[in-house]
C-alpha cells in the first residue's frame, strides 16, 4: 500500500493537491511539524506552441490555484495520460 499523506489520506500528488484546494492549513495548523525539504527536479523543457487566449486561461486558473503554471500543465498531461491507459 502507498504511503498516505498524514493529514488529507491521500495517496498521490494530485489527490493531496485537491484535498488542500478545499481546504485550510489554518484547520490543521497544530497537526503539523516542521521538516527539512530538499527538492532536485529533474525535468526535460519541451516548448510547444499555445494560443494565447488559451494560454491566458491556463495561467489564470494556475493562479487562482496558487500553483505554477506548468505545474497545472503537468498535472493535467498526467491523469489525460493515466486515464488514456484505465
Amino acid at each position: 500500500m502507498k504511503r498516505r499523506s498524514s493529514i488529507s489520506k491521500a495517496t498521490t500528488a494530485a489527490a493531496i493537491g485537491e484535498y488542500w484546494d478545499t481546504h485550510d492549513v489554518a484547520e490543521v495548523w497544530d497537526r503539523t511539524t516542521p521538516v527539512d525539504v530538499r527538492v532536485e527536479i529533474d525535468a526535460e523543457k519541451f516548448y510547444c506552441r499555445v494560443d494565447s487566449e488559451l494560454a491566458e486561461t491556463v495561467h489564470a486558473l494556475a493562479r487562482k490555484r496558487g500553483i505554477p503554471t506548468d505545474t497545472l500543465i503537468n498535472l493535467w498531461i498526467q491523469e489525460k495520460l493515466m486515464a488514456k491507459q484505465a
